[in-house]
């Protein structure tokens, strides 16, 4: 790379928010970050959805990552770590800025196209998951890792997550394990797998619809180069996973998975006691309750007291520690037992915070 390049390289922004043909283009442009999203990104989202929603010639919105690694891996965990450490409120506004911004995009009048291929994670899931249209690759790895960090599912991942087939979504959720393209489908984060040697191509196609452009026609659109895979390798081990994760209590789980001799079982049960206990048990709750909630928007007001109370954790600053900053890999959780999770010390995650509750526009 040449000086000037270098230069013209740096000098981009980090979202790059451009109008082709009938298309709002939003793209995560941090490729070095794998286009982790930070506080003024979610910002210039909103205020490029602002332009784009009400004007009659743009048909779609399209979001992409630039780079070849992924779409986005989440948010930046690191600056909230550093906000934690001295008490600060970055996660206080960056989760509340977020998590509006997830239910704007659930709800956003206009077809909502999201490119998810090779890493899509955490807030990343968030960006694309609730969109209208969602298109994953043979490339896509999709994750939602949180509870290795102490933390659980955010950004509406606790009701897309239980609104997965059976246990599939307890399963993805208390585990943090990778679902690829057609598990993604299976598991109603994504709707049309595309080959990404097609993406280019299915981009030029949506470039060139109409600005009055249909839902329907832009189904149409993505299903002409879509493979049609509807199920991945997690449907066919679904009848483990629903007997294995039908418990409301983790205590249940891990039980179910100790009587379980198989393979599967106890390298499962491994993932899980590499897990912080307290963030599984808050997990679990979060996505129990989803699945008996009736919107998107009850299920964020709810992880966003959750977040609050994870942002003054000693687990989710250990978490983070031990995964991006000391990168050891061995967190100590505290409590370091599931069995030691008392009720007292999760009732605090569920309560409501007055004048701090998260409020839609």
């Amino acid at each position: 790379m040449t000086a000037q390049t270098a230069a013209v390289a740096k000098s981009e922004p980090d979202l790059i928010v451009a109008r082709e043909g009938g298309v709002g283009v939003i793209r995560l442009n941090r490729p070095k970050a794998i286009n982790a999203v930070t506080l003024e990104m979610f910002r210039d989202i909103d205020k490029a959805l602002d332009q784009f929603e009400p004007d009659p010639a743009i048909g779609l919105i399209l979001l992409e990552g630039a780079g070849e690694r992924g779409l986005c891996a989440g948010g930046d965990i690191r600056a909230l770590y550093e906000s934690a450490e001295v008490k600060g409120d970055l996660g206080k506004i960056l989760w509340r800025e977020e998590y509006i911004l997830n239910a704007r995009i659930a709800n956003f009048p206009k077809p909502y196209v999201a490119f998810m291929d090779g890493i899509v994670m955490g807030g990343g899931v968030g960006l694309s998951a609730h969109g209208s249209h969602r298109v994953v690759t043979e490339r896509t790895k999709l994750a939602m890792p949180e509870v290795g960090l102490g933390f659980f599912p955010d950004v509406g991942g606790t009701w897309l997550l239980s609104r997965s087939p059976g246990e599939i979504g307890t399963y993805f959720g208390l585990t943090g394990r990778t679902m690829n393209g057609p598990d993604a489908i299976y598991a109603r984060f994504a709707d049309a797998v595309v080959p990404s040697s097609k993406l280019a191509a299915l981009r030029e196609a949506l470039l060139e619809l109409r600005p009055a452009v249909s839902s329907a026609e832009v189904n149409s659109t993505i299903g002409g180069f879509a493979t049609g895979e509807t199920a991945g390798p997690v449907a066919g081990i679904q009848p483990q996973i629903d007997r294995w994760f039908a418990h409301e209590r983790m205590q249940g789980i891990v039980a179910e998975l100790q009587r379980d001799g198989s393979e599967l079982a106890q390298s499962t049960l491994k993932t899980l006691n590499e897990k912080s206990p307290r963030g599984m048990v808050v997990a679990l709750k979060l996505l129990r309750l989803a699945r008996r909630s009736s919107s998107l928007q009850e299920c964020l007001v709810r992880e966003y007291r959750a977040a609050l109370q994870v942002f003054a954790s000693d687990d989710f600053r250990e978490g983070v520690r031990a995964a991006v900053i000391d990168k050891d890999r061995s967190p100590r959780w505290s409590p370091p037992r599931i069995e030691d999770v008392t009720t007292e010390m999760v009732a605090p995650y569920f309560a409501e915070i007055g004048a701090d509750e998260l409020v839609f526009h």
